[in-house]
């Protein structure tokens, strides 16, 4: 029998097995060619800032994207979001991406754990079949659609007949009609409103966003239901109910058509239909102050309708499931056997079971997603993937165990490799030593942040990575050790009865003037404790972890507060109005309205952003850049970095004191690299977090709250913050850090150790002492963890 010739020689489609990466230019990268094998767990590592998550999700899923997002047709690409090809040279190899990254689930109000998950799609299935009484079909049981009821009359057609006949149409939904599904009820209180003595023209409303300048006042002014220049406190009982609560009317004023709206329905719709945490800062202080929220009389929280809650499995209804610890629900899901849905129960176990073996099992379905951190987040996003029977994709995770205690860390390690061994590519932007160290490939990129990185430092294996002698090699062993001698409070912080979420009634005495780190596993209510008993106190400054939201037009510029003195010695210097010197406002180019590029939208395929022609990306006005301050003008000095600005704005004579004393703020927390006119878009994750840090240090408080300030930082940059921290201490004020990694659990003075499990398996207080304590008495897993990292 002839024997192919062919059949020994090495096959064409097995000659793929690497991803090959030449010319990355996107953000900071410089050129960067790397190759990446397949079906292998891929580190990525570098300082914060030094392009990694520029290499990984701006390049290569970004353009698996892309390309998938191509095989659709025109009309559905009109739909999804229009991605550019990023500046590469070659991209070679790609297979699809599934990205987890950690940008918070959608913070709506009416998002929870199990919507974001399809655990409760499920669940509504669930009780429509067996649920005693049954009640309807599944939608019977969800809190966001409404029962409706219409009648009237239809035209039927038979034959050559046609006959008028009245019809009843019935949709039964789950959502409690008290509070429509929010699981709660809001009062506005009026006076904090409006100033009822003054008139609207002389700036009687306090709502931000409001002013009589803008669309606002045109419309005030124009639509004739009241006098504008009539003071609040005279307005007629028909007046004030135009001024609060009309309908939505049309109006015309100078031949536009517009809509006039009453305040508290226009309020409820703008800010009170989103999740009060996601709201801009100024925003969501005048909500807090403005608005008292209770939770729903009728429903009791739960969002649904008194029908909803009667149906029941097992003497427990679709609320009470949700309410419940995952853990809890797994146990009572197992518990049930009915072979007429056996296939919906065998995905319901599954789902939660994927909770569990995440490390999730302490969280509830009604949780609402935007409560979630940004680890959690991330964690919740990956349970649709682990039971997945799909090979050969390339897993892209931004740094998985942020949030989690180092027990945690095994486990996550677990999932890693595991999605590896069926068969795919996982790439991981990560910091912890403990995952780095199962890497079967690491690219390190750097050698510095922002302008000094963007290039491959070292690439191969961990041993490799060790004797590189680049500045992750170096640290990866870095072993904080515990202080010799702990400062000495000076007063302490009481909480009595704490009762928060999971928290058992806890009461613990937090002392004030030194560093005290609040720890224990995720899940075991450290948040709850320090946000729910501490957080609110006077003088009490919290840095949470929140997301920084900025346009492209905004820049560490304009967030921090630096523009505003800028402007105003510019100003100063040159005789003119402050307002020139702002690209969003007066000094604008005209061309692109301050924005430095013009873009083309080009319907479904990505948009074109082309440099402006007139500015030629300077954003503003030629005569505005005809305006010195110390020999340079406005784009020149937003064209800084943080570093060189602070010598600038120090001395001579452009020094101004205000700005100096921001920048210095930025240098502090290691953002001395930044150039001041750089958009947040463009910030990295753990850039944003310190941006906000520098920020919020401004504020005069005695007690400062940091909600895991490690997030996002290399290993060099966590000595940086210990020395912030530090600083902080030593000028007198009290520091109380919620944390999980070893190095900042080492140079606490004090420790709160939460636990021993998460859940309602934790919630107390297993161990408050020094660390050196807690190392010796070795009682509880941070101790543990504690001991092996510091070598005891």
């Amino acid at each position: 029998m002839p024997t192919n010739p062919q059949s020994s020689a090495p096959r064409v489609a097995d000659s793929h097995d690497l991803i090959r990466v030449h010319g990355a230019r996107v953000n900071n990268l410089k050129d960067v060619s790397v190759e990446i094998p397949k079906r292998r767990l891929t580190v990525f590592t570098g300082v914060s800032g030094s392009g990694k998550s520029s290499l990984v999700f701006g390049t290569i899923a970004a353009e698996s994207q892309r390309l998938i997002n191509e095989t659709y047709s025109a009309f559905l690409q009109g739909f999804m979001p229009s991605l550019a090809r990023p500046d590469v040279d070659v991209l070679d190899n790609l297979t699809t991406a599934i990205i987890v990254d950690q940008e918070r689930l959608g913070a709506n109000a009416r998002s929870t754990v199990g919507t974001a998950t399809d655990a409760n799609a499920l669940l509504r299935i669930l009780f429509s079949r067996l649920g005693q009484p049954h009640i309807g079909s599944p939608q019977a049981f969800a809190f966001n659609v409404p029962s409706v009821r219409a009648s009237g009359a239809i035209t039927v057609e038979r034959g050559d007949r046609t006959k008028t006949e009245k019809a009843v149409f019935n949709r039964l939904g789950g959502m409690c009609p008290r509070c429509e599904g929010m699981g709660s009820v809001n009062d506005i209180e009026l006076s904090a409103l409006y100033d009822d003595s003054k008139s609207l023209n002389e700036g009687a409303l306090t709502i931000p966003g409001y002013s009589m300048d803008g669309w606002y006042g045109r419309i005030f002014r124009g639509c004739g239901f009241f006098d504008p220049d009539k003071p609040i406190s005279r307005f007629t009982r028909k007046e004030l109910h135009a001024l609060l609560y009309q309908e939505p009317t049309k109006i015309k004023i100078d031949g536009i058509n517009l809509t006039y709206e009453g305040l508290i329905p226009r309020l409820r719709k703008s800010f009170l239909s989103k999740d009060v945490d996601a709201l801009q800062p100024h925003i969501r202080a005048f909500v807090e102050r403005a608005v008292t929220f209770a939770a729903c009389p009728e429903c009791g929280g739960t969002r649904l309708s008194e029908a909803a809650r009667s149906s029941k499995i097992k003497k427990i209804n679709i609320a009470d499931a949700c309410a419940m610890q995952i853990s809890d629900l797994a146990d009572w899901a197992d518990g049930l056997s009915e072979p007429s849905v056996a296939p919906l129960l065998a995905t319901i176990r599954r789902t939660l079971d994927s909770f569990v073996e995440i490390g999730l099992g302490y969280l509830s379905l009604d949780r609402p997603s935007g409560t979630l951190s940004g680890g959690e987040a991330q964690r919740v996003k990956m349970i649709r993937h682990l039971g997945s029977s799909l090979t050969d994709i390339t897993y892209v995770f931004d740094e998985p165990t942020a949030g989690l205690h180092p027990h945690d860390i095994q486990r996550m390690n677990g999932l890693l490799l595991r999605l590896r061994d069926k068969g795919n590519t996982v790439l991981v932007v990560e910091h912890k030593p403990e995952t780095i160290a199962i890497a079967d490939h690491v690219v390190d990129l750097g050698p510095g942040a922002g302008a000094a990185g963007g290039a491959v430092c070292f690439e191969g294996s961990l041993d490799g990575l060790r004797s590189s002698g680049t500045v992750t090699g170096r640290h990866l062993d870095d072993r904080a050790a515990l202080k010799e001698s702990t400062r000495t409070p000076t007063g302490q912080l009481e909480i009595r009865g704490a009762t928060e979420h999971n928290l058992c009634d806890v009461d613990v005495d937090i002392p004030l003037g030194v560093l005290c780190v609040i720890t224990g596993v995720a899940g075991s209510g450290k948040s709850s404790l320090v946000h729910g008993s501490v957080t609110g106190r006077d003088g009490v400054v919290s840095v949470d972890q929140g997301a920084i939201r900025g346009s492209r037009r905004s820049n560490p510029a304009t967030y921090t507060g630096l523009l505003e003195p800028v402007r105003k010695a510019f100003a100063k210097a040159n005789g003119v109005k402050p307002a020139l010197f702002s690209a969003n406002s007066e000094g604008a180019c005209p061309e692109c309205n301050g924005a430095g590029v013009v873009y083309t939208d080009l319907a479904m395929m990505a948009g074109v952003a082309t440099p402006c022609d007139v500015c030629e990306g300077k954003r503003y006005q030629a005569a505005v850049l005809e305006y010195h301050l110390g020999g340079r003008d406005i784009s020149e000095v937003l064209a800084m970095a943080v570093t060189e600005a602070a010598e600038f704005f120090g001395a001579g004579e452009a020094r101004t004191p205000a700005a100096h004393a921001i920048l210095d703020r930025l240098a502090d927390v290691g953002l001395g690299y930044l150039r001041l006119g750089q958009p947040l878009t463009t910030l990295s994750g753990g850039e944003r977090q310190r941006l906000k840090l520098a920020t919020q240090m401004a504020d005069k408080g005695s007690v400062y709250v940091l909600d895991e300030p490690t997030t996002g930082l290399h290993l060099a940059d966590v000595a940086q913050l210990l020395g912030l921290l530090d600083r902080l201490v030593d000028s007198g004020r009290s520091v109380i850090v919620i944390e999980h990694h070893q190095a900042v659990m080492a140079h606490a003075d004090w420790i709160v150790d939460l636990g021993p499990g998460a859940g309602h398996d934790g919630g107390r207080v297993v161990f408050e002492g020094t660390p050196a304590d807690l190392v010796a008495a070795r009682a509880t897993l941070t101790g543990d963890h504690l001991a092996a990292y510091v070598g005891a």
